[in-house]
């Protein structure tokens, strides 16, 4: 049992000191490896693990925290053969496989195995880190804030999280460090990565497997999607990180995981590795009703809106779904989450329970002055924020949902280096060199059909629902004066038309001429950059700053809070586990089927017959290539048949605690053995970054024995098969 009686100012005692689970909590948490207390270890053994905890993590010897990686900026991947390959979801590494493909080599939609170490593909961009180790900085953090709080408080935490980093950082030799804040910055751990950018791709299904079901089985069960991608991490011959080079080779790493191919039972015992993003379970009630009022219903509807008219144009041509498909499936992701995550919300009262929880807690601080008024400070600054919310989720999911508008808005500070007295003629030319680079970038993802219609439809938008006092003064009065009724949809197309016909930022004469001569009134006169200007301007000098004060509010109030909540109840503290935040965590749970509602009862896996039943000719979500019926029909599912069913298993469900971030986590049995990849959650818990469902909470894997079929039998790369350690 890991205690820190040294930090007990700090309420801290209780936090890693994880006493008895009552098991009303079921399998919620997302434990820190490094600090799994032995009552916690002892229910996951008691649950089904059989490795000691020195293998699942170790700082002086190999464990199991090494074969696991951040992959990309927001996925998990884990090391699966001694030649450094590596698996995590098809969606995780959807970008990348698009950016590789061409109308003529289309890898995303064909699929693609490299038959050799040659043949793989280098992902510029890409990279993977490895943890090296984690250290417990809180003391001299909090030392440094003794007598502070507010924006003095945050500011100097900024300042000294940010020095402590660069101390434990080692960037000549890729060792990065990064403080993660814990239990609401009562808590301050330093994580030590060790980045290889050198990643190659090395298989992916073609997209009909990897994406099969689309949106509509997004988020869903039962699914049967095959999500999964393969890449390759390459080191340098000292077996050290490095920048790509051809000279480099695979990675020999300290770990590696075993495969399993005897499959799931009902009851069996699961747990995840990986880097679960952000969750707020500790989140106020006030802003759970922020949430469910204002916030994800704004997002929703605007992210439906451009989607809409991605889709349309992505219909139309296969080169140009290439080109929109990551960014549409990275925005359609979420769009159903936070439509369901408001629903079950709702549906559970989560706004209500939390006030009974706030009202017991506000009756125990009554008499304490560190904690008696932070419920009517935090009714205050959640007073004076709410009325601009809504205009907030409009300039993030509307105004810059635009990428026109997007990168408009990236030439503030070329503005500002023009208009700045004394800037030197060498720092102008950077930065306009920075927006020549970032323009060649926007123009090759940018799609002007699909761009223009949303640039139409968010300001008609914006002029309906943002209230009229917030909106800037005088632009919609200009529009209707040029091109007519404020009413008319026709008024705002017309507009955008003019917009995208003469802006500089889609004509490459007319920017040719700005880079030989850069000129601020030139810039500003641009349709396309006044507008995004207009817009941002009005945000950031009335309304940015009483956002940010809210921000600093509402963080002071979540510190004292939970502070204060360890105090009030320390054996309910010894429950608590901090919220996700892109760091590595485990949870662990069983495969178990569930009853969402009445008189339905979803089974705890799916099989092959489920993809034929789903299967329609020519859908866009729901096809499948002729090979792939083939082989499904054949049945020849080799050594990858579940013996218990006599067919192939493709997915299965297990109660495991994740969230974004953890998308490609290794699904592991109690022996270590790679049994699947965690790809979703289900519908009926999206309320999980807020509010954990004991009952209904499953995290949806794909079955390792599917995974190696789609490879061996349907992509013909047995050879890969060959370079992983199965266990049968």
């Amino acid at each position: 049992m890991f205690t820190y009686m040294n930090l007990k100012k700090t309420l801290l005692v209780a936090l890693f000191a994880v006493g008895s689970l009552l098991k009303a909590a079921a399998d919620e948490g997302m434990w820190l490896p490094l600090l799994l207390g032995q009552q916690v270890y002892n229910d996951m053994v008691k649950k089904g693990l059989k490795l000691s905890k020195e293998q699942l993590y170790s700082l002086n010897k190999a464990s199991m925290k090494d074969a696991i990686v951040i992959f990309g900026g927001g996925c998990t991947g884990e090391i699966v053969s001694t030649k450094g390959l590596l698996f995590t979801n098809h969606h995780c590494g959807y970008g990348t496989i698009a950016g590789a493909s061409t109308v003529e080599h289309n890898y995303l939609k064909d699929g693609f195995y490299a038959k050799t170490t040659g043949e793989e593909i280098p992902s510029a961009g890409l990279s993977v880190q490895f943890l090296l180790r984690i250290e417990d900085v809180t003391k001299e953090v909090l030392d440094s804030l003794k007598g502070l709080t507010g924006i003095e408080r945050a500011n100097r935490q900024a300042a000294v999280l940010s020095a402590i980093n660069r101390r434990m950082s080692d960037t000549a030799n890729f060792v990065e460090t990064r403080i993660s804040p814990l239990f609401k910055n009562n808590q301050f751990l330093a994580f030590v990565y060790e980045r290889y950018n050198d990643v190659r791709l090395v298989g992916t299904p073609p997209e009909a497997l990897g994406k099969f079901g689309g949106d509509t089985d997004n988020w869903e069960w039962p699914r049967h999607t095959s999500d999964y991608s393969i890449f390759r991490v390459y080191a340098s011959r000292s077996n050290k990180p490095a920048r790509y080079s051809t000279d480099n080779v695979p990675l020999k790493p300290k770990w590696h995981l075993p495969v399993s191919l005897k499959g799931v039972k009902e009851g069996d015992f699961a747990m995840t590795w990986g880097y679960p993003g952000s969750t707020n379970r500790y989140e106020s009630s006030l802003g759970v009703q922020l949430a469910t009022d204002i916030n994800n219903p704004t997002l929703v509807k605007l992210r439906d809106m451009r989607l809409k008219y991605m889709f349309e144009e992505m219909k139309k041509d296969p080169a140009v779904k290439l080109n929109l498909a990551s960014d549409y499936a990275s925005i359609a992701n979420y769009w159903k989450f936070y439509e369901g995550e408001s629903k079950q919300l709702i549906k559970y009262d989560i706004y209500g329970q939390k006030r009974k929880n706030e009202a017991t807690f506000t009756q125990w601080a009554s008499t304490k002055p560190e904690y008696g008024n932070i419920f009517r400070d935090l009714e205050a600054a959640y007073g004076a924020w709410r009325p601009y919310a809504l205009h907030r989720q409009y300039i993030n999911e509307g105004i810059t949902g635009s990428p026109l508008l997007a990168f408009a808005a990236s030439l503030q500070g070329v503005e500002n280096a023009l208009v700045k007295p004394g800037t030197s003629t060498a720092d102008i030319q950077k930065l306009v060199a920075a927006a020549d680079r970032a323009r060649k970038n926007f123009l090759a993802a940018h799609n002007r059909p699909s761009d223009q219609n949303i640039v139409a439809a968010v300001l008609q938008m914006y002029y309906n629902d943002v209230p009229k006092e917030q909106q800037p003064q005088g632009f919609y009065e200009a529009i209707r004066n040029e091109y007519g009724k404020l009413d008319n949809a026709g008024t705002y197309q017309k507009y955008a038309e003019a917009i995208f016909r003469n802006t500089m930022l889609l004509d490459d004469s007319k920017w040719a001429a700005f880079l030989r001569n850069p000129d601020a009134t030139g810039l500003q006169q641009d349709l396309a950059y006044n507008l995004a200007n207009t817009f941002l301007r009005n945000w950031q000098g009335k309304y940015l700053p009483l956002y940010q004060q809210f921000v600093t509010k509402n963080n002071e109030w979540g510190r004292l809070y939970l502070k204060g909540l360890m105090e009030q109840n320390p054996a309910k503290a010894k429950m608590m586990y901090p919220d996700a935040t892109f760091t590595m965590r485990v949870s662990y749970g069983k495969v178990a089927a569930y009853a969402p509602r009445d008189a339905v009862k979803y089974d705890y896996v799916t099989t092959a017959q489920g993809l034929l039943d789903k299967y329609k000719p020519g859908d866009y979500e729901f096809d499948l290539p002729k090979n792939v019926l083939d082989r499904l029909r054949a049945k020849d599912w080799g050594q990858y048949k579940d013996a218990q069913r006599n067919t192939l298993v493709t997915c299965f469900i297990t109660t495991n605690d994740i969230t974004g971030g953890n998308s490609g986590s290794p699904v592991i049995n109690g022996n270590g053995e790679l049994i699947g990849l965690a790809f979703d959650g289900n519908y009926e818990a999206l309320s999980h970054k807020l509010a954990f469902d004991k009952d209904l909470n499953r995290t949806i894997c794909v079955d390792i024995r599917y995974v190696l079929w789609c490879v061996d039998k349907v992509g013909g790369a047995q050879h890969l098969v060959n370079e992983l350690t199965l266990r049968k």
